[in-house]
C-alpha cells in the first residue's frame, strides 16, 4: 500500500511545535482522552474534529486527504499505515501534540 487517507483530531499544548495553544500538556492529554471516550460511545469523528481540533484540517472534519510514506511525522505515519479503513488509533503523541487518527481509505 503506497498511500492512505486519514483524518485526525489534534490537541496542541503550550510548547508543542507550531502551537498557539495555552493549555498544558496534561490538559491536552486529558482532552484527547475525553474525545477518545466520546468516540468509543459513538460520537462522530468529523464533528469532534470540527469542534475541537487545533489543526486547520478540523474545518473539513479532520480530513488530511491521501498521503504516502514519508509525508507525515513517523509516529503519525506508523499509525495511519498500520490501521484498516474505518479504524481509529489510540492516542498518538508527536511534536505537534496529541492526535487521534482515523483511517478513511
Amino acid at each position: 500500500m503506497s498511500r492512505v487517507r486519514a483524518s485526525h483530531i489534534l490537541l496542541m499544548y503550550k510548547g508543542s511545535a507550531r502551537s498557539t495553544a495555552t493549555r498544558s500538556k496534561e490538559e491536552a492529554l486529558a482532552g484527547i482522552r475525553d474525545l477518545q471516550q466520546q468516540l468509543s460511545q459513538g460520537a462522530d469523528f468529523a464533528a469532534l474534529a470540527r469542534a475541537h481540533s487545533d489543526c486547520p484540517s478540523g474545518a473539513s472534519g479532520g480530513d488530511l486527504g491521501f498521503f504516502g510514506r514519508g509525508q507525515m511525522v513517523p509516529e503519525f505515519e506508523q499509525a495511519a499505515f498500520s490501521m484498516q479503513p474505518g479504524e481509529v488509533s489510540d492516542v498518538i503523541e508527536t511534536a505537534f501534540g496529541y492526535h487521534l487518527v482515523a483511517r478513511t481509505a
